[in-house]
């Protein structure tokens, strides 16, 4: 798949040497920028991988004039999930809801953009992509973990008190966190949250999934490897109105560095 549109290329990734310009400009975002590490990180060769990378396509956004990656996004069907043993943010949630609804799921992850290209259109190439690669293959049900950077819950209270509240999926397809450091979001209650603070709290990233029709899981992980909070997020394409869908492939501020 590629699809050319003014000074950027997309394309999904079809050898080891994309795969690892992939990784890294994962690793100059998550770990260089942003503090995080893990067991497979490479910090010898600077790249950021786990082993779910193997099996999954990665979504590409090149700079057309010198090739580089600038973009990326990493998908993973549930074939390949079977393959890998399950699906990435099942480490951190309890999926079931997703899986028993019968609808074909895509996890999305491991997304960022360059430092040089936030803020302009790249985004909207990939999303452009993505929005292809869904429709070519039938996807009902995107999700995949969302992070807010820190590990510091007071500090958070506003914003994940606010996507408790007021941005919940519905219960046949909410994800719940899960294990040691799975944390309730409901901090605060919702008389006494200051909402305009807490969304403007709330990562770019997360609130375009928002104005897209989507939704989170009840609770979030504390994921202290990567340094960061995390929520799961569930947006059923059926459920995106027409204005919605012009919105997903139209220019956004959401091009933060993110995971999901």
């Amino acid at each position: 798949m590629t699809a050319d549109l003014l000074d950027f290329r997309t394309e999904l990734a079809s050898s080891q040497d994309d795969l690892l310009a992939a990784q890294a400009l994962r690793y100059e975002v998550f770990v260089s920028e942003l503090g995080a590490d893990g067991s497979m990180v490479d910090h010898d060769r600077k790249i950021e991988q786990d082993r779910y990378d193997d099996h999954c396509d990665h979504l590409l956004l090149r700079e057309a004039g010198t090739n580089r990656v600038v973009g990326v996004y990493r998908l993973m069907s549930q074939n390949a999930a079977d393959r890998a043993g399950g699906f990435y943010s099942a480490s951190e949630f309890d999926l079931s809801p997703l899986e028993r609804s019968g609808k074909k799921l895509l996890e999305l992850g491991r997304s960022c953009v360059h430092r040089d290209y936030r803020g302009g259109t790249a985004m909207l190439h990939l999303w452009s992509a993505l929005a292809g690669y869904i429709d070519s293959r039938g996807i009902d049900i995107l999700f995949g973990v969302a992070s807010f950077h820190g590990t510091d819950l007071d500090a958070l209270s506003g914003p994940l008190s606010l996507l408790h509240h007021n941005h919940l999926a519905p219960t046949d397809l909410r994800p719940k966190a899960i294990g040691p450091t799975a944390v309730p979001m409901g901090r605060f209650d919702a008389h006494s949250l200051d909402r305009k603070a807490a969304m403007l709290a709330v990562p770019q990233l997360i609130k375009a999934y928002l104005r897209l029709g989507g939704s989170v899981g009840e609770g979030a992980f504390v994921d202290h490897a990567f340094n960061t909070t995390d929520v799961c997020l569930v947006l059923d394409i059926a459920k995106m109105s027409p204005k919605q869908r012009k919105i997903y492939t139209r220019p956004t501020a959401a091009n933060n560095a993110s995971r999901l």
